[in-house]
């Protein structure tokens, strides 16, 4: 008769994992399950990540060290699962989807990260993801889920196609049993012959407003490629949302300390600030809060920008920027070659300090 009376021990990263299952979830990507031989159980915040020592012949040691996401939840405490997705230049990831096998172990070392809404107060999330920065999403979700939490989160995810939505069945799932997990997707264009109704093109801050009406009173946590997610830190810092409330992961270097927190250095107007736009064509200058559009500005003084919808869809206001530095978040309405040649929409750009436009 099994002995009821001793805890099961915690697994710590000096003993192996042994791979249990695989489980394709798209092409290139697969979720790794493991479990600790000896029985041990598995404690981690959700959303926090591993370190697996992966073999790599022809590498220095012949091992590589890749760090993934957790996206099973610490609820579920005698596995643990990591889902990866082999990029072109792949190695670990690669390796692990040609040769991993369950039965197969491998050193790991953690979980660490501090990308986690386990101490937080907040009782609406806004989750946002790109890709596989779905992982530690999942496992937030799942772990509200299964501690009967009474869920108020919105879940963005955006992805190239509606088949390459990483666990968007699980997802609907779970959100068919409860009114407070609310799904939205975002493809860059539709699978061949199937009909896709939801959001489609880059994600932007018309889509946010459509989706969560009310996301000032929302704690936001971001994870995606680095250009995803300045787009969604912009986004929001231009809607006016307090960013002491958004916190993010990277693909790339997923932080386990403080200190290691990389600083977000992002140009954002102070409406504290003065700017001066100077319409060099007109001879007219302006001084404006940085706050202020150059729409606006121009406006002010009596200049007539040409415009149309005011929220960057449009591109009806697009002038030439010849000086100076504007914070600009458009909703679609400029190319990135016209953004390289200089050109800005007035109806979004704030100006930082002076700027010249040819107005």
């Amino acid at each position: 008769m099994k002995d009821l009376t001793t805890a099961p021990a915690i697994w710590r990263d000096s003993e192996m994992l042994e791979c249990v299952s695989i489980v394709p979830e798209m092409p290139n990507t697969a979720s790794f399950t493991f479990r600790a031989p000896s029985g041990a159980l598995f404690a981690y915040d959700a959303g926090q990540f591993l370190t697996l020592e992966i073999p790599a012949p022809g590498e220095p040691g012949g091992v590589v060290h890749r760090t993934y996401t957790i996206s099973s939840s610490p609820s579920r405490p005698r596995s643990i699962t990591i889902t990866a997705k082999a990029q072109p230049d792949s190695i670990g990831t690669r390796w692990m989807l040609d040769n991993l096998r369950p039965g197969t172990r491998l050193k790991a070392i953690g979980p660490a990260g501090l990308f986690t809404n386990a101490k937080s107060r907040a009782r609406k999330y806004l989750f946002i993801s790109a890709g596989s920065g779905i992982t530690p999403m999942m496992s937030m979700t799942t772990c509200m889920w299964d501690e009967g939490q009474e869920l108020d989160a919105v879940f963005i995810n955006c992805a190239k196609r509606p088949s390459e939505i990483i666990f968007r069945q699980r997802l609907e799932q779970m959100a068919s049993r409860t009114p407070g997990l609310d799904l939205k997707f975002v493809v860059e264009e539709p699978d061949p012959y199937t009909p896709w109704t939801g959001y489609q093109g880059q994600f932007n801050q018309l889509m946010l407003g459509l989706m969560a009406p009310d996301y000032l009173e929302r704690e936001v946590y971001c994870c995606g490629p680095e250009p995803f997610m300045t787009a969604v830190r912009e986004a929001l810092a231009g809607l006016g949302f307090d960013m002491d409330n958004y916190h993010q992961e990277s693909f790339g270097a997923p932080v386990e300390t403080e200190a290691e927190q990389p600083a977000l250095d992002d140009v954002v107007p102070d409406e504290d600030s003065k700017a001066e736009i100077h319409f060099a064509t007109s001879d007219v200058t302006a001084k404006v809060a940085e706050t202020e559009t150059v729409l606006a500005a121009a406006r002010s003084v009596g200049l007539n920008i040409p415009s149309g919808c005011t929220f960057g869809v449009c591109g009806t206001c697009k002038v030439k920027k010849t000086e100076g530095e504007v914070h600009m978040v458009h909703n679609g309405g400029i190319s990135d070659d016209d953004i390289e040649a200089g050109y800005i929409l007035a109806c979004c750009s704030n100006p930082i300090g002076k700027v010249a436009v040819e107005v």
